[in-house]
């Protein structure tokens, strides 16, 4: 077995019987090869059916490929099948089995690795978007919250030089008025900041008013 990224696995099956394969390389006769020869075609058959009906991807407890690697470890007895029997390799594909030898097992596990990196790549980049969206999302809000708060505080600026006009611009303006009543002698502990004050001859006060408060 052979561990991925996000715990997801490889099962890699290497029980492949290959005493047929055997009697092969050693028969001294045409009869005995051939027969040989059918009984390891027919033993690799049977394996891919028995590999097959274990149904690794849906053991519990496996978060394996929905595919499995069947390895044969001799190289002549892979070649061999494969050279005997043309329907093989496609049948094993459709049964979710991966025929591999020595020669290809490596090379299909680099190839599996490559599009696993790249697969990650790409779902990187899918979440960097959508995260690069959210971003936006929010800078967009901040900058029209960011815009309302310029929007109230033009018009609280503009209520404050309304309401310092009252306070000390024109005739009978409110600072003019509190004056006269302390004139007049109205009981307080407290008095106008110095540049409010008027004497008992000043009808108006005009005071600049400030840019802003």
């Amino acid at each position: 077995m052979i561990n991925l990224p996000e715990n997801k696995q490889i099962i890699i099956d290497a029980k492949t019987s290959l005493t047929a394969y055997v009697r092969y390389t050693q028969a001294t006769d045409t009869k005995s090869a051939d027969q040989a020869l059918a009984s390891h075609i027919q033993s690799v058959r049977q394996h891919i059916k028995d590999l097959s009906a274990k149904n690794y991807h849906e053991i519990e407890g496996l978060n394996s490929l929905d595919f499995v690697f069947m390895f044969i470890p001799v190289e002549p007895a892979y070649l061999l099948a494969l050279q005997q029997d043309n329907q093989l390799f496609d049948d094993c594909f459709q049964k979710r089995i991966m025929l591999v030898g020595p020669s290809t097992l490596l090379a299909t596990l680099r190839t599996i690795a490559h599009i696993w990196r790249n697969e990650q790549q790409n779902q990187n980049a899918l979440n960097i978007a959508k995260e690069g969206g959210k971003l936006y999302d929010k800078f967009v809000g901040f900058v029209n919250t960011l815009e309302g708060v310029g929007k109230n505080l033009d018009q609280a600026q503009g209520q404050f030089q309304k309401a310092m006009g009252q306070l000390v611009n024109g005739r009978g303006n409110l600072v003019s008025k509190a004056n006269k009543l302390r004139q007049l002698g109205v009981q307080s502990g407290k008095s106008l900041p110095e540049h409010y004050q008027i004497s008992e001859d000043d009808e108006e006060l005009t005071l600049p008013i400030p840019d802003s408060f």
